[in-house]
């Protein structure tokens, strides 16, 4: 008998591109998760009406008809346990979590967050690597916890840092590399080879590479 897939929710604001690759995945039958629900806390999110053409559930939940974040994320919570949710994914979700929700789903809570964390948390990433210097930058899918951009990491993607890169040429090669990551991630998590040991991620079998990524290239160097 196979394992049943876990049922995720995603959680935007807008657009939701990161929605649209973990939507993608789940077409496979045999990809450990499936797409539960789509829940947008802005009616107009671009986002509802693609997934609901995809033959998924869509909830708009305006979170200005709400007299409190508490009011919110209780109508949140009642509609992610009637869908049978089990695993909640943010992306682009634009609302800052309450302690009492993110310890309603503690260890089930996901998020992408386009740098290396734990550095440059918050926004403006690729504007701060730029300014920093730095020659690798990219993406983190992680275990969401009370403070920003913290929790458990369960994958991350690295990116190189091109001569000329703006903000935004920089964000779409982040970008690019999040619509890879986030399906990856949530397989981990929902088969069950990533699982938390206190506040970091212990991986059941071996996912990573040995080659290192060097920016400049090796080979860019004249001698």
């Amino acid at each position: 008998m196979s394992t049943p897939r876990k049922r995720a929710a995603i959680l935007i604001s807008g657009r939701g591109s990161n929605m649209m690759s973990l939507v993608a995945a789940a077409r496979d039958p045999a990809w450990p998760a499936e797409i539960a629900v789509v829940i947008a806390n802005r009616p107009e999110a671009a986002g509802l009406p693609w997934a609901a053409a995809q033959g998924i559930a869509t909830l708009a939940l305006d979170h200005k008809a709400f007299a409190t974040r508490a009011a919110f994320e209780d109508r949140l919570h009642a509609a992610l346990l009637h869908a049978g949710v089990e695993i909640v994914c943010l992306a682009g979700f634009m609302r800052m979590l309450t302690k009492g929700f993110v310890d309603r789903w503690r260890d089930r809570l996901v998020n992408i967050h386009p740098s290396l964390l734990p550095a440059f948390p918050g926004l403006d990433t690729h504007e701060r690597a730029l300014r920093e210097g730095v020659k690798i930058a990219g993406c983190t899918v992680h275990l969401v916890r009370l403070e920003m951009d913290t929790g458990p990491i369960i994958a991350q993607a690295a990116v190189p840092v091109v001569p000329g890169d703006t903000p935004e040429t920089l964000g779409r090669r982040v970008l690019a590399a999040e619509h890879r990551l986030y399906p990856h991630a949530l397989a981990l998590l929902a088969s069950g080879r990533a699982r938390v040991s206190g506040e970091t991620i212990q991986l059941l079998q071996s996912v990573n590479q040995d080659d290192a990524l060097f920016s400049p290239s090796l080979e860019s160097v004249v001698t």
